[in-house]
């Protein structure tokens, strides 16, 4: 689905990785690791503008969540599938949303938490709450393949374990960057590690050592 072969990637104009060899196949769930500014979301970023042109059956939960502020919890997880629909359609359900698409979103709601907040504008929410609301839009999209930028990190531990589970349910192919071990542990058949712009290990999750770990994140 995805291969990268000696690749430079940039984020703007700066090289953020160096000869980046990795590939994702269909089934397999990948998490990145690294420290901050390792360049986890520069793979990401890449990955998702590559496989998008191939693949349009992406869902994306970038990390600053890419909501509406103004807009419902409603309207934002609706736009998870705004290409469903014509214009015409969608600008008449962002005025009077119809009953089918109410009921379409209520359960994905419920699974995340925030059953009974349709009508709260995102702007007066938590912030576990707006990631929420992230999690529901890629979750009422679907698709073959989810692409997750620390989608849980504003999550408390047992609400992120479910939902990491319930991803994990949903989605065939993953590809995710999280800054939890032992949920990236949970969820992933294959860990990469990202180290001072460059992949610093690749393998079966049951083959990273806790002390492949600590080399890592040290200093």
């Amino acid at each position: 689905m995805l291969n990268f072969s000696g690749e430079a990637l940039s984020y703007g104009r700066t090289t953020v990785l160096s000869d980046v060899d990795f590939t994702l196949r269909p089934g397999e769930r990948v998490v990145l690791l690294g420290r901050s500014g390792a360049g986890k979301s520069t793979l990401l970023n890449a990955a998702y503008a590559r496989m998008a042109e191939s693949f349009p059956d992406i869902a994306l939960i970038p990390q600053e969540h890419g909501l509406v502020p103004q807009l419902s919890v409603f309207h934002n997880v609706y736009m998870g599938r705004l290409d469903a629909h014509g214009a015409a359609y969608n600008l008449a359900n962002l005025v009077w949303p119809f009953r089918a698409e109410r009921r379409a979103i209520a359960p994905v709601l419920e699974t995340v938490g925030l059953d009974g907040f349709a009508r709260a504008t995102v702007e007066t929410l938590s912030g576990g709450q707006k990631q929420r609301t992230a999690l529901a839009r890629a979750i009422h999209r679907g698709g073959r393949v989810l692409i997750g930028d620390e989608p849980v990190s504003a999550v408390d531990e047992r609400h992120a374990a479910a939902l990491i589970d319930e991803l994990g349910r949903r989605f065939g192919t993953i590809l995710l960057a999280l800054h939890d071990v032992a949920l990236a542990r949970r969820i992933a058949t294959r860990l990469v590690g990202i180290r001072a712009g460059r992949i610093f290990f690749d393998r079966p999750t049951a083959d990273v050592s806790d002390g492949d770990i600590h080399d890592l994140y040290r200093a």
